[in-house]
């Protein structure tokens, strides 16, 4: 089992990780050292048509911002997050029997080593992760793995309010761009809650590789933590930015779906993981899914807005498997449902 993991320090990045040069961090491809993403305090004493107003203003202009008094407790993030480093922590064997790369399967850890995003091949990425199904968690917990014993039950209140602390945004966005509080609610939010929980181990040589390639996620929104190793970097004005850590933050960000359903008024966000030589990273990614079988379109309250509908109707199902042949690249999986005015050429 080839897990990143499994060796305590690596002294040289070995080939198959070293990427192409054009898919490298450039070296004069300066992160913008000038431009920081919005925070936005979600306590519970504001008023709501200031948070509102907020969000929709980071929304718009970046499609990144953090989140903090976001209701998550301080002690519910971080003993999932020490439970999730104890799990790459163990010994390869006990890691085993979930090693896969079976994309159906409820809870699996796999590396970068045997499975790439990215269509066009040329290297490997520098990470390991868990993939879980996490909500409802009475029916998932019974894959998760017994062992580190705080795994299961700091996963277990860890997902519950990561789950609604995404709820309470998407009705802020949705009350904030002048639909019903409860849009989202039903099947756009109603399908398998997932997990990727990320580890990048310290990397000999940064400038070579890459944590995880340049991608825009599926779904409406998604909640990272981060923890306090520095790596997200977000695309703005065609620069990246790095997403500096903010101490007891979540990190949100758009997807596809967000973009789809809100007739480009709001947009997903091209971003990548990159690598450093002195400490572990652990990013834990939640997103909540539609149902498969759902009807994504734009909303009619934003297509009157703007005149037009910018992308055709589709099931769910068939976003999931333009997103796999796309590879997560954002033009390519968008092309296959804009809707082109008449006389033009796609």
């Amino acid at each position: 089992m080839g897990l990143l993991s499994n060796t305590p320090v690596h002294h040289a990045v070995p080939d198959e990780y070293v990427l192409p040069p054009e898919k490298r961090p450039e070296p004069d491809e300066l992160v913008d050292p000038t431009v920081t993403l919005p925070v936005i305090d979600l306590a519970a004493g504001r008023r709501r048509h200031l948070v509102v107003n907020e969000i929709i203003k980071a929304s718009k202009e970046f499609g990144f911002f953090q989140v903090v008094n976001h209701g998550v407790g301080d002690e519910v993030v971080g003993a999932f997050r020490s439970a999730a480093a104890e799990f790459f922590a163990m010994p390869a064997e006990e890691k085993l029997p979930y090693y896969s790369d079976d994309l159906t399967k409820p809870f699996r850890v796999d590396t970068s080593t045997t499975y790439v995003l990215d269509r066009s091949g040329g290297g490997r990425y520098w990470r390991d992760y868990i993939q879980l199904q996490c909500f409802p968690v009475d029916r998932f917990s019974q894959d998760w793995p017994a062992e580190p014993a705080a795994f299961v039950p700091s996963l277990a209140a860890y997902a519950t309010a990561v789950r609604t602390l995404a709820a309470t945004l998407l009705g802020l966005i949705a009350e904030g761009l002048g639909l019903e509080e409860s849009f989202f609610r039903g099947e756009l939010s109603g399908g398998w809650t997932l997990m990727n929980v990320n580890w990048y181990p310290p990397c000999p040589d940064p400038s070579l590789t890459l944590g995880l390639l340049p991608h825009c996620d599926r779904p409406l929104l998604t909640v990272l933590s981060q923890g306090d190793v520095s790596g997200l970097q977000a695309k703005h004005k065609g620069r990246w930015i790095a997403v500096q850590p903010v101490p007891n933050a979540f990190v949100i960000n758009f997807g596809h779906l967000m973009e789809i359903v809100t007739n480009g008024l709001l947009q997903s966000v091209e971003h990548r993981a990159v690598t450093n030589s002195s400490a572990a990273r652990l990013s834990v990614v939640t997103i909540m899914l539609p149902d498969m079988d759902c009807r994504i379109e734009p909303a009619p309250a934003l297509v009157t807005e703007g005149g037009q509908a910018k992308f055709r109707p589709f099931l769910f199902r068939e976003f999931n498997e333009a997103y796999a042949a796309a590879a997560a690249n954002r033009e390519d999986v968008l092309q296959r449902f804009r809707i082109y005015p008449a006389g033009t050429m796609e």
